[in-house]
This record gives C-alpha cells, structure tokens and sequence, in this order.
C-alpha cells in the first residue's frame, strides 16, 4: 500500500493540467524526479530501496532521460526478464533482480499513474543493478579481497559508461547486458563452462573413504569406487576389481594436473581431498571465480602483466590477449603475496639482496648463531641503518638491533640476474631465481611474497622496447648493480582465483591457498538473500 507522500503525488499528478492554467505558473517538479528524491517513501513497492551508489545510478538515469519513464510497453519488459534470466550463467541468481515484481508490477492493468511511475522505477532498478554487477561484480572487492593500486595506476571503468549501455540498450536488454559483459577471455571461457555445467544433473556422488595413501598396483576395498568416479562404469579385469592398476593410476594423473596436485599417480591426503569435493561445490566454486574475473577485468589493462596469485603462474597480455605464459613461485601462507594494481618501471640488473628484517629474523639469524661462516659462505655483508659495513665479529648476534644483511650480485643471489620493480607498500616484486628446479612442482608456495619467474629473462625481454636490449643485454654482461628505468611503463595486475578454462573448455582449480573462497562464496550468497 502505497504511503502518504505516493497519495500526494497522485494528487499532484491528477491537478496538474489545472495547475497548469494558473498565471503565473508555479513552479513545478517532475513526478519521477520526486519520487527518486524519497523512493523508499514514494514508492512502497520499491523494497528494499536503493541507496549510496545505485539510488546516484538511477537519478543519473532517469535524469539523461528527462524523467521521462523508460519501459513503454510489454515487449520490453519481456525482453528485460528475459536478459535477467541469462544472468543465471553468470554464476548470478536472477532472483536477485526481482523479475516476478517486475513482471507482476509492469503487467498488471492499472490506470493509477503513480503505480506506473513505481513499476517504471523497479524494472530499472533492476536493469542497472544487472548492468553494474556484469561489469564491475556483484560484491565490493574491497571489503573482501582487497586490492591495493597504485595512485599511479589506470583508472577503473568510467561509471558513466554503465549509463550509456542502459540507455542504448533499453530496446534490447539482453545485448546491453552483452555489452556489459567482461570480454576477458578468461571470464568468457569460464562462463561458458559454468553454463553447460549448471544445466546438467548432479551426478550421484559420494565420498570416497579415508584410508591410508593408496599406490600404483596395491589393492583396496576403495578402487572400485575410485574407478567409478574418474572412468564411469568401466568394469576392471576379473578378479582385479581391488586392483589400482596402470589405467586407474593414469586417470588419476590427470585428475590431479588439473587440480594443482603434484602427478605422482598416489591417492594420498592431497587428492583424497580434492577427490571428496562435491559436484556442487565444484560448481560454487566456478561462481565465485566468475565473480573475482569480474573484478579483475574491471582492473586489467590491454598491455599488461597478469599473476595469478593462486595459480602460481604470471601472464603477458597484450591487446587483450595473452601472449606469453609462464611459472611463478608464490609466497606461503605464513608471507603470503599481495593481491595489488601497479606499473613495472625499472629493474634491478645483477641485483643484491637486502634480507627483509622477518627473513632476517625468522630464517638468517639462527643460521648465523649455528654457523660463523655462514655470512663468508653466501658472500652477505653486515650494514648498519646508514650502509656502512660492520665486522660480523664486533655484533651480537643474539640481539642485532639495527643491521643489515646484503647479498652480493651473483650465481647465489636469491634474486638471480634481474629483479623487475613496481611501486607498492609491501616491498614486493617479481623476480630471477637460482631455484630453477622448483617450478617442476605443482605446488609452488615457496617464496616469502615476491614472485618468482621462471624464464625471468624472457619476460624482460617483453618489457623492453628495440631501443633498449643492446644496452640492457651490455649492463648484465657487466656482473654489477645497475638500476635500469624502463621507456615504456607496463601495468601489472596481481589477483587471486582458484578456477579457469581453457579455450577448448579443459578446466583447472588451483589449490585455495589462503583459503579465500568459503567466504567469497557466504558472502555472494548472503547479498544473493538480501535481495527481494
């Protein structure tokens, strides 16, 4: 029921061609415009009202449009329900937009003209609201994941060029939802699977026991439930229904390539876990992911370097495309990597290494304590806060206050032969690495926050302009420290997503290495409850 200030309204709509005969004419206000100004008043079906940013989208709508109502007739409400429904393989519950109020709001006869101005207000609502969340995600990154960028960094999508789609788009919804859509690749593949996913029928599935690791040709009570999960129905030999044998193991080598697990062919406690994830679960797990592409696509420039934290990989993307990928190590969970937007300017050719004071304290010191040579052995010095070196005689190395450790450019650096710098508060950054051998693994969360690059080297090699690989490649060949100021910056983009497709549909989950998802799932689903 509609409250006191919708009746005057009304009223105020009836009297209007009286109001209009007066001399001189008083000054009037748009019906629209008043209602917007007090929706949760104006309009009792508008439940719950938009407020903060979406009530400043709808004004900023209706006011492009002269306050002039934007749904004419039923083909375009059809055609907006019918966009709103698309959104479900997106991963967003198209219940959220409220298409039973719409249909029932905008199709019921009424000649109260302020029950029309109320229903015109909803459909948009809910149109913008579409749009929005297609194009910058259905959450705030910020307060779940956050995302730190540098103030130099690109700014994020013009918020008027939500508008713009609405208002082109208002005779066809569903391709202005199309256009709203990130165009990333990597969100286009995934959504793809996700939607062929979501149509079929949950597989009858159950758990797979606990039990010890299970080996290539041992036999347990559990293979022939692991046979029916990874081959279907495929029958075993006779008599060899017990039997992990060579096909089985070769099955569950896949299984863990594409799910970040080291392709050992052994059931052990890492598979076993992946194994016991849910059909259902897998499938959340995809929403959530198309909800973090969202946000990331909202941030990645067309030139660009792209790591996936959780993936432990890095990308380079150029005109929106991904040229060249490679290997990274990640930080642990203890010193994990920070999700961050900023630009690559410089590097650090044959670089020393100072020691972070945690690495200092945590790893270095009780090294030192056990061994006096090993400063001497791994070529570090001793500095004090100003860089002057200390003899590591004269120190305590029970309690060092206010040292340094350096490490001297060269074979043994943990940085390799080139660090590759960008601005940011938690002194990280990607790297060369001597421990080449540890890219081989699947699991690669071996680095305290920086990240390191296998094939490092290539990738400066990306970064560079034709002008500048003759002096950098004569500066390397030097073995000293030089700080080199790339010509062209390149933006990189640090985030985090535990699932992706490839183009011919294959897909992969990284292992949730700092354990972001169950939230980033509660949270869509709670915004998902909030909402009529």
């Amino acid at each position: 029921m509609f409250k006191k200030r919708a009746f005057c309204l009304t009223v105020w709509l009836v009297l209007l061609p009286f109001a209009a005969t007066a001399n001189p004419p008083a000054p009037t206000v748009n019906p629209l415009a008043e209602a917007l100004a007090a929706p949760a008043s104006s309009c009792d079906v508008l439940r719950p009202a938009p407020v903060g940013a979406a009530l400043e989208r709808l004004e900023a709508f209706y006011r492009g449009r002269d306050y002039q109502l934007a749904w004419r007739d039923y083909r375009q409400i059809d055609h907006l329900l019918e966009a709103l429904e698309s959104l479900a393989d997106d991963g967003l519950s198209p219940a959220s937009y409220a298409p039973q109020k719409i249909r029932r709001l905008t199709h019921s006869a009424s000649s109260d003209p302020l029950h029309r101005l109320c229903a015109d207000i909803v459909a948009s609502h809910a149109y913008l609201q579409a749009l929005d969340h297609l194009a910058h995600g259905r959450l705030q990154q910020d307060a779940l994941e956050p995302l730190w960028r540098s103030p130099d960094s690109p700014a994020r999508e013009d918020p008027h060029q939500t508008l713009a789609r609405a208002w082109r788009g208002l005779d066809d919804p569903r391709q202005a939802l199309a256009s709203a859509r990130p165009e990333l690749p990597q969100y286009r593949q995934l959504r793809q699977v996700y939607a062929e996913r979501r149509r079929q029928a949950l597989p009858d599935w159950q758990p797979i026991p606990a039990g010890p690791s299970l080996h290539p040709d041992e036999r347990d009570a559990r293979v022939p439930l692991l046979r029916r999960r990874l081959l279907g129905d495929t029958a075993a030999p006779a008599g060899e229904a017990e039997r992990y044998d060579a096909t089985l193991a070769a099955a569950v080598r896949d299984f863990q390539l594409h799910h970040g697990i080291e392709q050992d062919g052994v059931v052990g406690r890492s598979t076993l876990a992946a194994l016991n994830v849910s059909p259902a679960s897998r499938l959340d797990q995809l929403r959530i992911n198309l909800e973090r592409l969202r946000w990331l696509a909202a941030e990645l420039d067309a030139r660009s370097l792209l790591v996936n934290i959780a993936g432990a990989s890095l990308s380079y993307i150029e005109d929106g495309q991904t040229r060249w990928r490679t290997r990274t190590q990640v930080g642990r969970e203890a010193r994990r990597t920070p999700p961050l937007k900023s630009r690559v300017t410089r590097l650090t050719l044959n670089p020393t290494w100072t020691v972070p004071p945690t690495i200092l304290r945590e790893d270095k010191l009780p090294l030192i304590r056990q061994d006096p040579e090993y400063l001497a052995r791994s070529r570090m010095s001793v500095l004090d806060r100003q860089g002057n070196r200390l003899d590591p005689a004269t120190v305590d190395w029970h309690n060092p206050g206010g040292i340094m450790l350096r490490q001297d450019a060269g074979p043994e650096n943990p940085l390799g032969r080139v660090a590759i710098r960008f601005a940011n508060p938690f002194s990280v950054y990607l790297h060369d690495t001597p421990s080449q051998a540890l890219f081989a693994r699947a699991g690669r969360t071996t680095s305290s926050g920086c990240v390191r690059v296998q094939d490092a080297m290539h990738l400066v090699d990306l970064l560079l302009q034709d002008g500048e690989r003759e002096r950098v490649a004569e500066l390397l060949e030097s073995g000293r420290t030089h700080e080199y100021r790339l010509a062209r910056p390149t933006p990189i983009l640090m985030a985090y997503w535990t699932a992706e497709a490839q183009e011919d549909g294959e897909l992969f989950f990284h292992p949730d290495i700092y354990h972001h998802d169950a939230a980033l799932l509660r949270a869509l689903e709670a915004a998902e409850r909030s909402q009529p």
